[in-house]
């Protein structure tokens, strides 16, 4: 599992102007079975996204075409982790 920090690198009305093309990008790496979970940080500098893609460089493929990252408005922070625990509500997160 990854956890993408995205930061932005750019005023938030130049976020703003492109904030309707990232989240069509997000939903469809919803549908794609990419994403889990996404969403704004507070404040609001950036966001976080869950991602189960099996492997470093398929993420770094699916970044490359999210329009903030296309426009240089984010940079991004990609962690890789082993989910080992979790509550019984997100068991299906768990690697044995």
């Amino acid at each position: 599992m990854f956890i993408i920090s995205l930061t932005y690198i750019r005023p938030l009305e130049e976020i703003d102007k492109v904030l309707a093309e990232h989240v069509i990008y997000l939903k469809e790496q919803y549908s794609l079975g990419h994403f889990i979970a996404s969403g704004r940080k507070v404040p609001r500098c950036g966001g976080i996204i869950l991602s189960k893609i099996d492997s470093l460089e398929k993420l770094e493929k699916v970044l490359e075409i999210d329009p903030f990252k296309i426009k240089g408005l984010a940079q991004y922070d990609i962690q890789e982790f082993i989910p080992s625990m979790s509550s019984l509500e997100f068991i299906n997160l768990k690697e044995e």
